[in-house]
């Protein structure tokens, strides 16, 4: 059986109007609305294909306190049966399957150690972005940060079949373990830093150049946190905050 890939990915902030106008300007990503007024919903494209959602918090999860934040959703072939193993390998439901008419069914869980994600069964064939590696735009790595990194890595591996790539060790920030999904390099996982208040996954946009996407970042009123910095392989990122506080990251080939 394949692993199981991430296919889409959300961002749900509070203000869905400037968020449109700083990642239009940032990233570079075409929009176009798609939701009702009831519920607009903003699709983020490069060229003509969506690789991201905007939206506003949902009512529900507002009056529970929820942030701004980048969501990731994951392939699942049956989201029921996805959720109830999730749920029976430690993680919670926050919200049951339930129905996009005519796009998919989905369910919002989290894994054993907090850290949020979507499970996602669409309809039709599954998703995936079929870009070159690298493209402006694009989703270009995934990270999680984790309480436990290794018992983190059994979860998701035993949940989509995901893999052990390199071990980067990084001193007193301890190892930086890469995952594959299918034999391809997708993402890592860490121990969180003890000032970051609770596990999360994070998200890198492909940008052509670093510095340049910094200052758009800074003159577009987002934060940066950390970088520019060169990783392993030699790619450069940046850890971000947008305007409206929700955590994002930047990842290019060159400076």
């Amino acid at each position: 059986m394949p692993a199981s890939p991430f296919v889409w990915y959300e961002l749900m902030t509070s203000d869905l109007p400037a968020a449109e106008t700083f990642y239009k300007a940032v990233v570079g990503w075409n929009t176009e609305p798609m939701g009702g007024t009831e519920m607009p919903y903003i699709q983020a494209k490069v060229g003509e294909t969506g690789v991201a959602g905007l939206m506003n918090i949902p009512p529900d999860a507002a009056a529970m306190g929820a942030p701004p934040a980048w969501v990731g959703y994951i392939y699942a072939a049956d989201v029921d049966a996805a959720t109830e193993s999730v749920k029976g390998a430690g993680g919670q439901v926050f919200r049951a399957p339930s129905d996009i008419p005519n796009i998919g069914r989905f369910s919002v869980v989290t894994d054993p150690q907090g850290a949020v994600f979507m499970l996602f069964q669409p309809v039709g064939a599954a998703g995936g972005e079929g870009f070159q590696a690298g493209t402006p735009g694009t989703i270009g790595w995934r990270e999680l940060y984790a309480n436990d990194w290794e018992k983190a890595f059994a979860f998701y591996a035993g949940q989509f079949g995901w893999t052990k790539d390199q071990a980067i060790e990084m001193g007193p920030m301890g190892t930086y373990q890469l995952f594959s999904i299918d034999g391809q390099q997708s993402g890592g996982m860490m121990n969180k830093p003890a000032e970051m208040p609770s596990p999360a996954w994070g998200y890198y946009f492909n940008v052509d150049a670093i510095d340049a996407a910094a200052a758009r970042v800074t003159q577009n009123k987002g934060q940066i946190l950390m970088g520019p910095m060169e990783v392993p392989g030699g790619s450069w990122i940046i850890n971000c905050i947008d305007p409206q506080g929700a955590y994002f990251s930047l990842v290019a080939a060159k400076r």
